[in-house]
């Protein structure tokens, strides 16, 4: 989830930070601190393929939105974008939120998952790298707890994460009640008294405008997307 750069990053460049800014940052002045240039553009190639980085990019600009307003909720909220970005991790989703809170999840089960989900198409050697560098993300991010033995946690859910989640069911066409039952929402774990307080919050935020009245619920993201954006996600039921 490399969170630590991600965090360096977008405190030190500007809010509408173009790709070759951002290129320039981590590249050319060093920003992150890495001790070659092949070690700077190997960190360019990862952070904007789980990211973007790219203000033209609707969920990078959600992210870089929502990421100031509320430090403890960084973490997933970089999981979160990351997921709905890279296959293999997205793929790990089921296999993490399967587990039973405060059971041990051994590096073993999940690379032997990965194994199977991606049959004859890693070697060993990266099969292992692999499940350490997801366990790490998934741990960074609150659902596992520990160093060396990890075990199943549930994570802090805060408003801004919801605002996100909320706002990558509506890309994938979604809309009113049909937002609060998407994979997204399965990802967070809370309960739906808990998920309708938490979307009241970031309501009374300013992070999305919310009306619940008779049971029928409905959410608008007003600023988050262009006119010309609307239009293709009205058009594609899948735009991320």
């Amino acid at each position: 989830m490399m969170l630590d750069d991600l965090r360096n990053l977008l405190a030190h460049t500007p809010v509408g930070a173009s790709r070759q800014e951002y290129a320039g940052a981590i590249v050319t002045d060093n920003l992150l601190g890495k001790s070659t240039r092949k070690a700077r553009e190997l960190s360019l190639k990862h952070l904007t393929a789980l990211y973007g980085l790219d203000a033209a990019n609707p969920l990078f600009r959600a992210l870089r939105r929502l990421w100031p307003l509320d430090v403890a909720a960084q973490p997933l909220l970089a999981l979160t974008v990351a997921l709905a970005r890279d296959p293999l991790l997205r793929a790990s989703q089921g296999f993490v939120l399967s587990r039973p809170v405060g059971s041990l999840v051994p590096p073993q089960d999940l690379e032997a998952f990965l194994a199977e989900a991606f049959p004859d198409r890693f070697s060993s050697a990266s099969l292992k790298s692999f499940s350490r560098n997801i366990a790490g993300t998934w741990t960074a991010a609150g659902f596992l707890h520990g160093h060396r033995r990890k075990t199943r946690s549930l994570p802090e859910v805060r408003p801004g994460v919801v605002a996100l989640s909320l706002f990558l069911g509506y890309l994938e066409g979604r809309s009113g009640q049909r937002l609060f039952s998407s994979e997204w929402m399965a990802l967070l774990g809370v309960t739906p008294a808990e998920l309708e307080a938490l979307t009241s919050a970031a309501a009374n935020r300013g992070l999305l405008v919310f009306m619940n009245a008779g049971g029928v619920q409905e959410v608008r993201f007003h600023g988050y997307l262009t006119p010309g954006e609307e239009q293709i996600r009205q058009e594609a039921p899948h735009v991320v």
